[in-house]
């Protein structure tokens, strides 16, 4: 094959060198704009796995780049004037221009040719005189921009502001340090990359970078290609002065950038192909650009070798890299949004603000650290202890301290999350409930939510939804409540909602949100817009007096839910029903003092909020569950949730239950890993409130790292319990606890640990498996100057 390498980076170099190592009869040409020496960087960082790839593919340049690794464990996270270490985690980094070089000299010797101080003529042209074009270009890559509307480009440009600088004092970890100056927080990202220089990238706020006057060195000049704002790195000195304590910053084409998040829908255009930074691109903070680019470029040159044909190359090359890049992109969002608000997590006390950092992205969690460094998050849970008034000596798993809600108090953190059942009738719960309730209370969890329980036969969502508006729902509720109150230590929340537009629909198993083929019902709604248009009923706008007769139905059934027994109540105001339908400027469009503006919206949500608090006892916690996002242009944000949760908490509410999304079919959610976690934790930064967060919280790994970095209060979990009734319990089995917070039923005592396996040694964890074995010997490793840290 003649192919055609448009960029001499990291990613493309290596690609070259990998094709002809495999075949010497491809023919391959680098097409480098820039001179050997004009690489812009500092150091580069490539994860254990990179590296095994790199040894795997080509044994020569593993050799060569170990020979020059700089290695360490550890990462110092520097706040308020104290240094919190964390070990284990295991960095290997290499200055770029050696790097580079290391590329350069294999592509040599392996007969690639290699095009530096070359524009690479047009793609029109190199795609007609090639089988293959690589466009390797960077995050700029004129080739993609060529053919964005075919590549389906997005370019996501961020707000903070950020300057890649070196210096030439040798970091020992890797190490990021936040200082709270007068203007707001800037944050450091350094790592040592040789036995001379550290690189050091300093990050802040849009704001922050104005009030501290690096805009008047940076704005409004014309930059002369490798000129460096020397103003704002000298300000940047005196910020970090104590850090550098006399050493120097070092500049390399230094000046302020904002980090662009480039996503593309496919990576292929006939025989055009992108790699690496023009392809994806992923936020520093993760350490992730050059790693992603030589991976890429492992697996198309593995793809163009085991393939036949050029189309089935391509195609298995972007089948094998895309899920792994939308999973980093997904945690490097993560972690550049925690990095964007800093100023959010700023209060901490030093040790929680190290473990929240570290596990900002989601990949690193609690048990992950507690297998890299069991010492430094014994220092985290016994820190946690102090504040939740716990003995430091039982060793509790976060998820299993207790939390007061008003003036109830809760076992452990674990909630079972409102899960429509669609097995009751006429409104009525039956042994279903019974056992589905029953079990999951003897199951540990501290508190079990209700699905949601109509107000009234209208505001049902399917013929098989229960209710609070007769006598027998009542006493059948009663008959539950009791079973939990006698048999477990749990407590038994009611969460009252009314459907609203997306009402008279199929049980969820016959067809989720159709309307049922006969025997609807009227829906209402704040405005005559249907939830789907042309497929569910358009809904009779509520005007004041079947308001009043509404609001008046929760204050009922919140009379007839303490009569029952329960002992919190949820008011539903998530979710596109009733309550959650006046909220959302997509579903309100009234024109009277119910819409309009938020304060408008919010009117009637609390006018109901109001009448349940004044007909639920004092004494008895009252929670308000929302959508903090619509996950649509022109609805719900999450400033907007930040608003709303105030108002709610001002108006009585002792906790908001934080989900997302469901308001309309519109909806373009960002799924994974604890995706909606982010914004239950910023209303309980903003507003103080209380919060549970929901949403793909899968794992008590997900639970203990969430609640210990203070992101949320309680976890709500629903399909872990569906699959596992006991999974409170058994993750205390698993973590190896039995005490406060995970008391074993009586008679299920017997069972409370994990059966054998029939192995001798037992099950080993997965996580331990990633674990070198000198890894509890070199724990603490760090970088030292003079030393190849092996």
């Amino acid at each position: 094959m003649r192919i055609a390498c448009v960029g001499g980076g990291p990613g493309g170099l290596y690609l070259a060198a990998l094709v002809r190592h495999l075949d010497p009869g491809h023919q391959v040409t680098v097409y480098e704009r820039d001179a050997p020496d004009d690489t812009f960087g500092f150091g580069v960082v490539l994860s254990d796995e990179t590296l095994g790839g790199i040894e795997h593919a080509d044994p020569d340049v593993y050799a060569a780049l170990a020979a020059e690794f700089a290695r360490w464990d550890d990462i110092d996270v520097h706040y308020r004037g104290t240094v919190v270490t964390s070990g284990g985690h295991g960095f290997a980094a290499i200055g770029r221009r050696r790097l580079l070089q290391i590329l350069r000299d294999r592509c040599t010797a392996l007969g690639v040719d290699v095009r530096v101080r070359t524009p690479a003529p047009p793609v029109e042209e190199l795609a007609a005189a090639h089988d293959l074009v690589v466009a390797a270009d960077g995050a700029r890559s004129p080739v993609r921009a060529a053919y964005a509307e075919d590549f389906g480009t997005t370019l996501d440009e961020r707000g903070n502001r950020f300057m890649w600088l070196g210096t030439d004092l040798v970091l020992d970890a890797f190490t990021f340090q936040v200082l709270e100056t007068p203007h707001g927080p800037v944050q450091l990202h350094g790592y040592p990359y040789s036995d001379s220089a550290s690189t050091f990238l300093v990050e802040m706020g849009e704001d922050v970078w104005r009030a501290a006057g690096f805009a008047a060195s940076a704005e409004g000049r014309e930059w002369q290609p490798g000129e460096s704002d020397t103003e704002g790195i000298d300000r940047c000195a005196q910020l970090f002065a104590e850090l550098l304590d006399g050493h120097r910053l070092l500049p390399n084409n230094s000046r302020w950038q904002r980090f662009t998040t480039v996503r593309n829908r496919t990576w292929r255009r006939g025989n055009v192909v992108l790699l690496g930074d023009a392809a994806h691109t992923a936020h520093f903070s993760i350490g992730s650009g050059t790693k992603l680019a030589m991976e890429d470029a492992l697996a198309l040159a593995a793809g163009l070798h085991e393939h036949p044909t050029l189309d089935e190359a391509l195609e298995a090359y972007e089948a094998e890299r895309r899920p792994v890049v939308t999973s980093t992109q997904r945690a490097a969002q993560a972690s550049l949004e925690w990095f964007e608000e800093v100023g959010r997590h700023v209060g901490q006390e030093p040790v929680q603000f190290a473990f929240d950092l570290l596990t900002r992205s989601r990949r690193v969690t609690y048990d992950n650290l507690r297998l890299r460094d069991p010492e430094f998050v014994a220092r985290v849970d016994g820190w946690f202890s102090t504040r939740t008034g716990t003995d430091p000596a039982e060793r509790r798993p976060p998820m299993f301290h207790p939390f007061r809600i008003g003036g109830m108090e809760l076992a452990n953190r674990v909630v079972v999350s409102a899960m429509d059942m669609y097995s009751a009738v006429d409104g009525t719960p039956r042994d279903f409930h019974l056992v589905h309730l029953g079990s999951r209370a003897l199951g540990g969890a501290g508190l079990v939510m209700t699905e949601m329980v109509c107000v009234s036969p209208e505001g049902r969502i399917t013929p098989g939804c229960t209710g609070l508006y007769r006598p027998e729902h009542e006493t059948a509720w009663r008959r539950v409540t009791d079973f939990v109150h006698e048999h477990t230590g749990a407590r038994i929340g009611v969460q009252l909602g009314h459907s609203g537009r997306k009402g008279s629909t199929r049980l969820m198993w016959e067809g989720i949100d159709q309307p049922l083929p006969d025997g609807n019902w009227p829906v209402v709604g704040p405005s005559p817009l249907p939830y789907r248009e042309g497929v569910n009923q358009v809904p009779r706008a509520l005007d004041h007096e079947a308001m009043a007769a509404v609001r008046e139905e929760f204050a009922a059934a919140a009379r007839a839910a303490d009569r029952a027994g329960f002992d919190l109540l949820e008011l539903h105001c998530a979710h596109g029903y009733l309550l959650s339908s006046f909220l959302s400027p997509v579903s309100n469009r009234r024109t009277d003092r119910y819409g309009g503006t938020l304060a408008g919206r919010l009117r009637y949500p609390l006018e109901v909020l109001e009448a349940v608090r004044a007909a639920w006892p004092a004494r008895k916690p009252l929670s308000v569950r929302i959508s903090a996002t619509d996950w649509v242009e022109g609805g719900t944000t999450a400033d907007d949730a930040v608003a709303v949760a105030r108002a709610l908490a001002d108006a009585g509410a002792d906790a908001v239950d934080v989900s997302t999304g469901q308001v309309t079919p519109d909806e373009r959610p960002a799924y994974g890993r604890s995706y909606q976690v982010p914004f239950a934790e910023r209303i309980r930064r903003e507003v103080g409130v209380p919060v549970i967060a929901v949403g793909a919280i899968s794992s008590y790994d997900d639970v203990n790292s969430t609640v210990l970095a203070g992101r949320a209060d309680l976890c709500a979990l629903a399909r872990p319990h569906l699959y596992d009734p006991h999974w409170t319990l058994h993750a205390a089995a698993e973590q190896g606890y039995d005490g406060p917070g995970a008391v074993w039923p009586e008679p299920y005592r017997a069972g409370s640990r994990r059966p054998p396996t029939g192995r001798a040694d037992g099950p080993r964890p997965r996580l331990e498996l990633l674990r070198s074995p000198d890894a509890g010997a070199t724990r603490h490793r760090r970088w030292r100057p003079g030393t190849d840290g092996r």
